[in-house]
């Protein structure tokens, strides 16, 4: 009983994180916070895949390359 409510719920988990990426794929077509959507649905199947795990982890680093780019062109120029 126990491993079928587990079973259960991985099913659920899954079901949810793949709605959730393909809600935020149409969202980025469509007003709505598409990316921010799919990061959520990245969190959510990587705890049961490893290639969501992966893609998130590099999502991550790419946003954080971005940022730092975009602050180093935002700092005035010093005098």
């Amino acid at each position: 009983m126990r491993d079928t409510v587990e079973s259960l719920k991985r099913v659920l988990r899954i079901a949810f994180g793949f709605v959730l990426l393909g809600l935020g794929i149409v969202m980025i077509f469509t007003p709505g916070p598409g990316w921010l959507t799919i990061f959520l649905a990245l969190g959510v199947l990587a705890a049961e895949f490893g290639w969501a795990r992966r893609l998130l982890n590099r999502l991550k680093e790419e946003a954080s390359r971005l940022r730092a780019a975009i602050s180093v062109r935002d700092t005035p120029p010093s005098v």
